[in-house]
């Protein structure tokens, strides 16, 4: 899950080549088990799993594949590892700042391999903070929606506790307070609004352009990232 993402201007999807299925359910799995783990296996009461749940069944991912990750995020099923949530700061081609979020049972694997991706596409690993203080965490939900219907959509957003919308083709990106991303989006879904997705992400303060080689570059190395297994996801401050 290599591109721009629909959703905003400021995440890479990790969907392009979502047709390599295996890549996907380990995804998947990592983020149902990393919410399993932070607030409980019951997606009834636990709105992170219940979404992340929900966003597995979207790509066919298997009831039994789900229902693992859910037991191996609580503790019930035990096989020695346990999925980390890491977040690697880095600069690409043409000084792009980006923020790299894996989910990991191994990070001193998967800091070795990121760093020999980036190195190898002409990137390289940040200090930490040296990038991280170029962005600051929003919620982002994501609503599908025609022009007809965007003052409607916009309205009903605001009304149900959003900062800042933003038009983008056929989506509505809905920008919240972290801790108001849940409350937000089962308002919206309360008002009859279907709703794509929903997540915490890393918005830039400031945006930068790349040249046409430096922009080449740069999406060869989204590409290699979002192949790798543990990355989950990818921002940056285009």
């Amino acid at each position: 899950m290599s591109g721009h993402n629909k959703w905003s201007g400021i995440k890479h999807r990790k969907g392009a080549q979502d047709a390599k299925r295996a890549n996907v359910f380990t995804k998947m799995g990592r983020l149902i088990s990393i919410a399993a783990r932070e607030g409980g296996g019951n997606p009834e009461s636990n709105v992170k799993l219940k979404f992340a749940v929900d966003q597995a069944r979207k790509f066919n991912m298997p009831k039994d594949n789900i229902e693992k990750a859910i037991k191996k995020g609580t503790g019930e099923l035990k096989d020695g590892s346990i999925i980390e949530e890491i977040i690697y700061e880095a600069y690409g081609p043409g000084n792009v700042a980006m923020m790299i979020k894996t989910a990991t049972d191994n990070k001193n694997r998967t800091f070795n391999e990121v760093r020999s991706i980036l190195t190898k596409s002409g990137g390289k690993m940040a200090n930490e903070g040296s990038v991280a203080f170029n962005f600051r965490q929003v919620g982002n939900i994501a609503i599908p929606v025609t022009a007809e219907k965007l003052d409607e959509t916009e309205l009903a957003a605001i009304e149900a506790g959003a900062e800042d919308t933003i038009y983008e083709g056929d989506m509505l990106i809905v920008y919240t307070k972290v801790e108001d991303l849940w409350k937000v989006k089962n308002e919206i879904e309360k008002k009859g609004f279907p709703i794509e997705g929903a997540e915490l992400v890393w918005a830039p303060l400031q945006k930068m352009e790349l040249d046409q080689e430096s922009s080449i570059d740069y999406e060869n190395l989204l590409e290699k990232l979002d192949e790798h297994d543990d990355v989950q996801e990818i921002y940056d401050n285009l």
